[in-house]
C-alpha cells in the first residue's frame, strides 16, 4: 500500500454533482446517487492502490484499507489522508 497519498483525491466532481442535481429524484434518491457514485471512485481508488481489479476485491480488503487510511489520518493528519471525514 502506498504511504504518500496525493493532496487531494475528488471522488464526486462539481460536474456530477449537478447531473445529479438535474435529475428528476427525491432528495433521498439524489444522496443515494452521490453516494453510490462516490463509493464506486473509492473502490476503484482502493483496487488500483491494492493493485487488484476492482471485482477481486473483498470486503476485508476494503476494511483493512480504510482502517489503515484511518490510522495515517490519526497519525499525520487529515491532509495525509485519502478520506477528508
Amino acid at each position: 500500500m502506498v504511504e504518500s497519498q496525493p493532496a487531494s483525491v475528488e471522488f464526486l466532481t462539481p460536474e456530477e454533482s449537478a447531473d445529479v442535481d438535474r435529475a428528476l429524484m427525491s432528495s433521498s434518491e439524489k444522496f443515494l446517487t452521490r453516494l453510490t457514485i462516490s463509493s464506486l471512485k473509492l473502490l476503484c481508488y482502493i483496487a488500483n492502490d491494492l493493485g487488484v481489479p476492482v471485482e477481486e476485491l473483498t470486503h476485508q480488503q476494503i476494511i483493512d484499507w480504510i482502517e489503515n487510511d484511518c490510522k495515517i489520518r490519526r497519525e499525520q493528519g487529515v491532509e495525509a489522508a485519502v478520506l477528508k471525514w
